[in-house]
This record gives C-alpha cells, sequence and structure tokens, in this order.
C-alpha cells in the first residue's frame, strides 16, 4: 500500500504563523504535524511507501526538514509547482498529479496534512478491505452547529455512504469527513473521471459525494481523538492537549 499525505495548501487561516512555513512543520505539544502522520503511516505493516505533495512554495523547505528525519518507511516529496493560494491545484488535483505522476499500481491512503487522528489506521484499513470499496474515516462531531462546518456524511444501515453535505445549513447528521481516505487499487481511475468532469477539484468531500452517488463509499466511525488544525484556535487547542497527555504540561 502506498500513502499520500495532502501538503500543499498555503495555511492562509493560519497567517502570520504560515507565512513562511506549510501548515505541516508547525508545531503541535513539541512535535511538527508532518513527523506525527508520518510516525502514523511508517507503523503500518501494509504500508512501503509514503508521498508527501507540496507546493513550489514550500518544497524546499519539506526537502530540508526531511534530511534530519529518519523513518523506516521510504518517503517522497512531490512539488506541485504551484507558487500561491490562487494558483493552487486544491486536494483533489494534488491527489491527481500524484497518481498520474507516480503510477502506483497498489491500493492508496490518503490523508490531509493538517488532521491529527489517535484512532488505529490498521483498524481502519482492515475494514475498507473487507468492503472492498473506498473509504472514509469519519467522526462524530455530535453538535448540529459543529456540523456546519465540516463535511458532513449521513450512513445506511450498512455503514455505507448514503448522502454528503459539505458545510450544510441543515446538518443531516453530525459525522464529519475527517480527510482521511482509501482508494483501493481497482478503482483508481475513477479519480481520472471525475477530473475530467467541470466539478470542484479543491475539497475532497466534492469527490466523496460524486463517487457516492456512484459506487457504493464505506463510511469508518471512530470515537478517538481528532484534531482539524484550521485555523488559530484549533491549533492551540489541539498543542495545549497533546502537551498535557504527551508533557504533562498544562
Amino acid at each position: 500500500m502506498k500513502a499520500l499525505i495532502l501538503a500543499a495548501g498555503y495555511g492562509t487561516r493560519l497567517y502570520p504563523l504560515t507565512i513562511d512555513r506549510p501548515k505541516p512543520l508547525v508545531k503541535v505539544g513539541g512535535k511538527t504535524i508532518l513527523e506525527r502522520l508520518l510516525r502514523k503511516l511508517e507503523a503500518i505493516d501494509l504500508c512501503d511507501e509514503v508521498y508527501i505533495v507540496t507546493n513550489d512554495k514550500f518544497h524546499d523547505m519539506v526537502e530540508k526538514w526531511m534530511k534530519g528525519k529518519s523513518f523506516s518507511v521510504n518517503v517522497s516529496v512531490i512539488n506541485d509547482l504551484t507558487k500561491t493560494n490562487e494558483d493552487r491545484l486544491g486536494a483533489i488535483g494534488d491527489i491527481n498529479l500524484v497518481l498520474q505522476k507516480k503510477k502506483p499500481e497498489d491500493d492508496v491512503l490518503i490523508v490531509a496534512g493538517d488532521n491529527l487522528f489517535e484512532f488505529s489506521i490498521s483498524d481502519f484499513l482492515n475494514r475498507v478491505k473487507e468492503a472492498e470499496k473506498f473509504g472514509v474515516a469519519l467522526y462524530d462531531v455530535k453538535d448540529i452547529k459543529l456540523a456546519q462546518k465540516y463535511g458532513i456524511v449521513a450512513l445506511d444501515g450498512d455503514s455505507f455512504i448514503r448522502g454528503f453535505q459539505e458545510k450544510p445549513d441543515m446538518p443531516e447528521s453530525t459525522l464529519a469527513s475527517t480527510g482521511i481516505y482509501y482508494f483501493p487499487r481497482k478503482k483508481l481511475s475513477m479519480l481520472e473521471e471525475y477530473m475530467r468532469t467541470a466539478m470542484v477539484k479543491d475539497a475532497p468531500g466534492n469527490f466523496v459525494k460524486w463517487l457516492s452517488e456512484k459506487e457504493k463509499v464505506y463510511g469508518y466511525v471512530f470515537e478517538e481523538g481528532w484534531y482539524d488544525i484550521g485555523d488559530k484556535n484549533s491549533l492551540e487547542k489541539a498543542d495545549i492537549e497533546y502537551r498535557e497527555k504527551e508533557l504533562g504540561e498544562i
């Protein structure tokens, strides 16, 4: 299996902190988000390579950071060649770029680079592989108002997606899509098909919604911790909680 970390955004909601560094290199609890994600991925027995897709502005910085680290899995950094937030490819565009460039003949696990989570990736993979379908990790935010900020999923009785809403005014559920996706090898061509449409190529939720209307997509619900580092408040909250948990700081 291959893994792909999406790290090509410009982190505008965290300015000025991310003016001179990519969001995945921001520290949470004394460690960068990127290191935390890579440590999670290297622990997966099935994973033999990780791709990190970044942009031209931060590519050299990520490469330099990588040289100072050691991981048990092969890691390659890919430049999507964009230079500003205005010309970014968007998450779906970046996924497509990597798949076209690397042409993996394997299943692919995709993780957003501003996403911290505490559930077992191996359990997630076991579930979706058993279903032999696309898979999305979901977290119950348990609050209707909070659900309005996320891509929200409704599941049927067999845990397959029956509805998807992007930042809805009236959420059908409180299950948030977390930016963690499983693409089975035999279905990778579906992304190419999506890229030929006129639909938005940014938030992966757009692809999930389109896909769930064509194919069965499995929704894996977890209850362990999840941190969406979208703005300064969420970053501060995650930093405090990780320091308390790992370093015993208050």
